[in-house]
């Protein structure tokens, strides 16, 4: 399976630390953001990721030349970085989406158990890989469900009435990129298409049957928002196993 990682954004919620570089650069215990996605990646057999860059695009680039954990990695560039929100950066790599892949934002930080346990997921046409909590605040990214199908994600949700969050980690099998494709191409004709989150077309399709759940409650993840975020990221990869030899 490929992967394609969406880190077009800057961090802005983090200035001055993102001031020149973008948030997938920003350190942890010694490697960035985007080297510890590659490394868990990796534990886990994917060997093929499209990632989408736009703020700070050229020191992205330049770091992905010096890996060699992952094979084949490439860059799709979003011109469009500074005026619009991620719906726009999916819409850019769709071209991308060609076949079976897995979908991951680039703030988050996961341990290879995480993305081990949703490919071993029964096989669904998307898979919203979620988290449970005991409480939930209006930042999360909330989700309604009936079993373990998706009836509604987004952040307006009634903290009260929801059963888990989204970690920001999807797979997608069998018709269902291409359903994803024609859904960004229809989403990004509409008027409010510069200020939606791709998890909004998650949401549509929802609506249809085509997305399931599948929870990794208790193993560890981060989503890095703002500088606390950094300081529980860096304990959670310190915890991280070695990267295993290829």
């Amino acid at each position: 399976m490929k992967a394609i990682l969406l880190s077009a954004g800057q961090g802005r919620r983090l200035l001055p630390l993102t001031e020149t570089i973008p948030k997938c650069l920003l350190e942890l215990h010694g490697q960035s953001l985007i080297e510890w996605q590659m490394h868990e990646l990796a534990k886990c057999g994917i060997d093929d990721v499209t990632v989408v860059v736009g703020f700070g695009a050229e020191h992205v680039e330049e770091l992905l030349k010096t890996q060699s954990i992952i094979p084949h990695i490439r860059t799709v560039y979003n011109p469009f970085f500074g005026i619009a929100d991620n719906l726009v950066t999916c819409w850019v790599a769709r071209p991308e989406m060609d076949e079976d892949f897995l979908l991951l934002n680039g703030d988050t930080v996961f341990e290879a158990q995480v993305l081990d346990r949703a490919l071993n997921a029964p096989i669904r046409p998307v898979t919203m890989v979620m988290d449970r909590k005991s409480t939930y605040d209006a930042d999360d990214m909330k989700l309604i469900l009936n079993g373990e199908s998706l009836v509604k994600v987004g952040k307006d949700i009634p903290p009260e009435l929801a059963d888990g969050e989204s970690i920001g980690m999807l797979l997608f099998r069998g018709d269902a990129p291409a359903l994803f494709q024609q859904a960004l191409e229809r989403a990004i004709r509409t008027p409010q298409a510069l200020k939606q989150w791709y998890l909004s077309v998650i949401d549509d399709m929802a609506q249809s049957g085509f997305v399931w759940t599948h929870s990794i409650q208790g193993l560890q993840w981060a989503e890095i928002d703002c500088a606390e975020d950094l300081d529980q990221a860096e304990t959670i990869v310190q915890c991280f196993e070695p990267v295993p030899n290829r």
